[in-house]
């Protein structure tokens, strides 16, 4: 029988130090950080309980709002993913059953997209991983005057651009 020894048991890894940084380093470095580490967090939570990456969760988050069909540009615009990733990310989860696509009524050109009810599902579903993931290393140790500040400082880095 073979045991799988890993890179860390042979060496452990080794702390650096790090000098004194501004405090604008400080703050972008640990913004960089917590993006990071809760994204792969999600993502792996994500992935191992429903199959579903970070990308087509970001899509079904935004459909999961709407009332009625949606076109794939405004859904783009919405999204941090490329045009040919929202086509693709739509491609397969129609593939999965989870959207469906229909031509737009005010443009021939367009079409429009919307949650199934599976699609739906999964979202509910997936949403509560989601949160379940972040409440150990992020909601949980965050107050809500902490969640507040960061509202604030996001809203002031998304009016600039």
């Amino acid at each position: 029988m073979c045991t799988q020894i890993t890179y860390t048991e042979i060496m452990p890894p080794e702390k650096l130090k790090q000098g004194p940084l501004p405090v604008e380093d400080r703050a972008f470095y640990g913004l960089v950080w917590a993006g990071n580490t809760l994204t792969a967090r999600v993502g792996q939570a994500l992935m191992r309980r429903h199959d579903l990456t970070l990308s087509w969760f970001e899509v079904l988050l935004w459909l999961s709002d709407q009332d009625s069909p949606v076109s794939v540009s405004g859904l783009g615009a919405c999204t941090m993913l490329s045009r040919s990733q929202v086509s693709r990310v739509l491609d397969a989860m129609q593939d999965r059953g989870l959207i469906t696509r229909t031509p737009s009524p005010s443009d021939a050109r367009s079409v429009a997209v919307a949650l199934t009810p599976a699609g739906r599902e999964l979202f509910t579903d997936a949403d509560a991983t989601r949160r379940e993931s972040l409440a150990e290393v992020f909601t949980g140790r965050l107050g809500t005057d902490d969640l507040t500040a960061l509202i604030r400082v996001w809203q002031k880095l998304k009016a600039t651009g």
